[in-house]
């Protein structure tokens, strides 16, 4: 029997797409505003760069480990309550971690305010996915995943711009209660009783990637998820080591925070272009191109000086994001509609939880080794996307989309 999709009058598609994209603006832009505070908070509490990528590790940790569970969570009390009250919990965390006295205080808010943040992802992205089907699935999925690129790029602008005047507590403080507000928004502006919309059967053309696929555990999905979690690690290790690069060139707080800008803006960008570029040129060409040019930006970046390093920057942003937007297209395509919230939440939890751990794993080499030597191994282990796509091939080749 063919998998059972939910079809939504125009109004109500619009309102749901809607609130999964502004849920992903707030906490794609809580999660990259702590690049800029990182620097911040080292010269704060007097911390090593392997304690700054620790915060990142927790943080990110916290929000992979219940992307599953919160994805099964949501089967039970519906998608409505549990997104606006995990937002609610981020906002909360991230308001605390203001008015924290030490390391210990900072890294348990940290962890709270990802633990609210495993909600967005699965749901948001099970959502949208949910509400538009056919051609219009992919072009959603990177609408949606661009949505999360304009936090990226205005959340961590303002903060930035706000430490120019005022004190970091009160900065973060004012920043969660942006957070607040973006609960209440999303509570009233997603639908109610997702579930009791009329169904309407489509063709599950997934089925035909491997067969029947009962489970997830398919040679195409593990290859995909595979160079998710080293698309995940590269971004977040260079992220979490960038701002230290910048600042050794001669930036200040506010220009680093303008720079990290420019590099999200490159990849709101990457995010939304590379998703259509999959599209026409196929998902595993555009999927070496984005690699390989970001391998060659960051290695590219250390020689640079400041000011041509910010003219680079945008450029390495497309690259950099814009795979994760191939990627997270491509999971619907390779498993059945009913499996999606599953497939999305086991994915999640795979890609983030990669980029969890990067930031602590390179900010200890970066410690040994510095930041520039650092860099040159984050550049090489992007490369071994390349043979992971050969996984791949077969299952694209099945939907015709390689």
């Amino acid at each position: 029997m063919p998998a059972i999709s939910l079809v939504l009058d125009p109004l109500r598609r619009r309102r749901t797409i809607f609130a999964c994209c502004g849920a992903h603006v707030l906490h794609d832009g809580f999660s990259d505003l702590l690049f800029v505070l990182f620097p911040v908070w080292q010269v704060a509490f007097g911390l090593s760069l392997a304690q700054v990528g620790l915060l990142k590790t927790l943080c990110s940790a916290s929000m992979a480990s219940l992307q599953v569970p919160m994805s099964l969570l949501s089967e039970r009390i519906g998608e409505r309550v549990l997104l606006a009250l995990g937002t609610l919990v981020a906002a909360g965390g991230f308001m605390m971690s203001g008015w924290t006295a030490g390391f210990v205080g900072l890294a348990l808010c940290l962890m709270l305010s990802g633990a609210g943040a495993s909600v967005q992802h699965p749901l948001g992205s099970a959502l949208v996915s949910r509400v538009t089907d056919g051609t219009q699935l992919r072009a959603a999925l990177s609408a949606y995943n661009f949505s999360g690129d304009i936090g990226k790029v205005l959340l961590p602008a303002l903060c930035a711009a706000l430490l120019a005047v005022y004190d970091w507590h009160f900065v973060i403080s004012l920043m969660g209660m942006l957070g607040l507000g973006a609960a209440l928004a999303v509570w009233f502006a997603l639908p109610r009783e997702q579930q009791s919309t009329a169904r309407v059967r489509v063709p599950d053309m997934s089925a035909t990637t491997e067969g029947h696929l009962d489970t997830l555990a398919t040679r195409g999905f593990i290859s995909l998820a595979a160079i998710g979690v080293i698309d995940s690690a590269t971004r977040m290790g260079f992220l979490s080591l960038l701002p230290f690069a910048l600042i050794a060139k001669g930036a200040s707080v506010t220009q680093t925070g303008f720079a990290l800008s420019l590099a999200f803006a490159g990849g709101a960008t990457g995010k939304f272009f590379c998703g259509l570029l999959a599209v026409r040129a196929g998902v595993l060409r555009t999927l070496i191109i984005t690699e390989l040019a970001t391998a060659i930006g960051i290695v590219l970046i250390l020689p640079l000086s400041l000011e041509h390093s910010m003219l680079l920057l945008p450029v390495i942003g497309i690259a950099l994001n814009g795979t994760s937007s191939v990627l997270y297209g491509t999971v619907p395509e390779l498993v059945p509609v009913s499996r999606r919230s599953r497939a999305f939440g086991v994915f999640y939890t795979l890609t983030i939880g990669a980029g969890a751990f990067a930031p602590a794993l390179y900010g200890l080499i970066g410690d040994r080794i510095g930041v520039p030597h650092t860099f040159e191994v984050i550049a090489a282990f992007v490369l071994l996307v390349l043979p992971l796509t050969l996984g791949l091939r077969p299952a694209l080749r099945a939907l015709q989309l390689s």
